[in-house]
């Protein structure tokens, strides 16, 4: 199998953690989503990253998607078996995904617009949207003592996008969160070479 991927992707990063954690042996393929590469558009027609190319030829995208396929070929290793452990899993993989969302949007619309055409209103927005996430995160961190799940690996690429991108701008007052990654690290040995652009 192989991954189409961006290093300073998130949802990749979170995607090849959790491949590497279950020892599930995936090629990593770089890609320039803004090239719109033929082996990226053939097998999304979104022109998003990560997909996961099969070796039987099919496809899979979006990150979600491939974590739930690398559950099942792990034979149910990626997330908790009881429905309520599961679904704390689940949503908090979603929570993480959404605040992901926002600091992309972010990113985006200050690499994308002309300094004069940035809509501060909407960075606002979408800062104040991540400013919760990371405050409702900092009082509600999930247990890493027993095995990592899907959302422990979303939220381990949040921080390391967040470290990436906004440096400096969200740490302060969120120690708990903060410190996270150590523990995490502990768990999952390869973290401090993937969370970062290669």
């Amino acid at each position: 199998m192989e991954l189409l991927y961006s290093p300073a992707s998130p949802y990749s990063a979170k995607v090849r953690m959790a491949s590497r954690y279950l020892g599930i042996g995936i090629t990593d393929v770089r890609v320039d989503t803004n090239a719109e590469p033929a082996t990226l558009m053939d097998n999304n027609p979104l022109g998003k990253i990560p997909v996961l190319l099969l070796d039987d030829g099919g496809s899979i995208y979006d990150s979600i998607a491939i974590m739930h396929y690398l559950d099942r070929v792990s034979g149910n290793k990626l997330y908790p078996k009881k429905h309520e452990k599961r679904t704390e899993a689940e949503v908090l993989e979603a929570l993480c995904d959404g605040i992901m969302d926002c600091l992309l949007a972010i990113v985006y619309e200050r690499r994308f617009r002309p300094e004069e055409k940035v809509y501060q209103p909407w960075v606002d927005k979408q800062w104040g949207k991540v400013v919760k996430g990371l405050d409702y995160l900092n009082a509600n961190l999930p247990k890493t003592e027993k095995k990592l799940h899907g959302g422990h690996f979303a939220l381990a690429a949040m921080i390391g996008y967040l470290d990436l991108r906004f440096a400096g701008e969200w740490a302060n007052g969120r120690k708990t969160l903060a410190e996270w990654p150590e523990k995490f690290g502990k768990r999952f040995k390869d973290y401090a070479e993937m969370k970062a652009p290669a």
